[in-house]
């Protein structure tokens, strides 16, 4: 075990995602939280807004200043929402600083981006040295980490072994999934009133969620002749959780039944993708307070349909804990660590 410690500030801290990574660094052996900011500078000790960090942390946000971010840690976390960190990390961006970004202002190219977030992008400069990074096939050694979607996260990891070997029959790839509340972030809206949401099951941006775009892309690294996929949400009355529904044909029949041992070859070392055993399929419990992936699938040989389902929680591998993963990864640490968790069963 290596004594380094990664001095880290967090960017956006208020929101689920900022708070989640206070929680998952506070027992990393390696990570010590030395700032936290806003968009809005707040003059109280984070744990009156929270009480559940009182006694944990002491700290109090402070204005964004880049220049003595980069001269007190070493690694900056932007948990902001989509369409702030594109401004806000030009500096760290020309200084080659460590960064790993939560939000999606980096995971796209620029026309890409303006066209699905419905906002201005990044210069074509900045947004070229950012890496988009599914953290359990991390393979670069980049100063800028573009931390994938939630939904793209679960989707990714249950086509990744077809795409890979180039057996995803590129006319036949739907995906239905579904998400806890807490993936639409903290701001309120009418859909995420608890009246609404509640005993309810809703679909949205059906055909255009943003992560449609993150997923294509990287999917086509993998298999070139992906052009579009069928891609659909819903909302989920529970405050954690991704569930990927994938139904997909595969365009050589005679690898069927090699299928399943394809997923446990392609994830045999990959610590937090756990694949089960054949014909049978996770629930979103046994993965809720962690920061694995679990997949299972079963093929139907009367429709040539491939079912796999990935579920994960969308707060830790959705977002921070596997920003934590590509921290890992960036200093040189073992990947697993401070993310050694059991599922929150009950």
């Amino acid at each position: 075990m290596t004594d380094k410690i990664i001095k880290i500030a967090i960017v956006g801290i208020t929101g689920y995602g900022g708070l989640e990574l206070l929680r998952l660094l506070y027992n990393h052996p390696n990570a010590k939280v030395v700032s936290i900011h806003n968009t809005q500078t707040e003059n109280t000790d984070i744990s009156e807004q929270f009480p559940h960090l009182k006694s944990m942390y002491n700290l109090t946000p402070t204005t964004f200043d880049p220049m003595h971010i980069m001269q007190e840690a070493d690694l900056v976390f932007f948990a902001t929402s989509s369409g702030v960190s594109k401004d806000l990390a030009q500096d760290f961006i020309q200084a080659k600083f460590p960064v790993i970004d939560l939000s999606g202002d980096f995971r796209l190219p620029a026309d890409i981006y303006k066209k699905w977030y419905k906002n201005e992008p990044a210069s074509d400069e900045a947004i070229q040295q950012a890496h988009y990074s599914l953290a359990d096939f991390y393979d670069n050694k980049v100063t800028y980490i573009a931390n994938p979607g939630c939904y793209a996260t679960g989707t990714l990891l249950a086509l990744a072994p077809l795409a890979q070997n180039h057996l995803l029959d590129k006319d036949n790839i739907i995906i239905d999934a579904k998400s806890g509340l807490s993936g639409a972030g903290k701001s309120l809206t009418l859909a995420s009133h608890f009246v609404n949401v509640n005993e309810n099951f809703t679909m949205y941006k059906a055909n255009h969620h943003q992560h449609i775009p993150e997923i294509t892309q990287q999917l086509q690294q993998w298999q070139s002749d992906i052009a579009h996929i069928q891609f659909t949400t819903s909302l989920l009355p529970i405050n954690r959780g991704i569930f990927v529904s994938a139904y997909v044909k595969i365009n050589d029949n005679s690898q069927a039944e090699k299928i399943q041992e394809l997923y446990t070859t392609t994830y045999a070392n990959k610590q937090f993708v756990r694949v089960m055993p054949k014909n049978q399929l996770p629930s979103i419990k046994q993965v809720i307070g962690t920061n694995f992936t679990d997949i299972g699938l079963t093929y139907n040989p009367d429709t040539k349909y491939l079912t796999i389902v990935s579920v994960l929680d969308n707060m830790i591998k959705g977002a921070a804990g596997q920003a934590i993963q590509n921290m890992n990864h960036m200093f040189d640490l073992e990947e697993s660590t401070g993310l050694h968790l059991i599922a929150q069963y009950a």
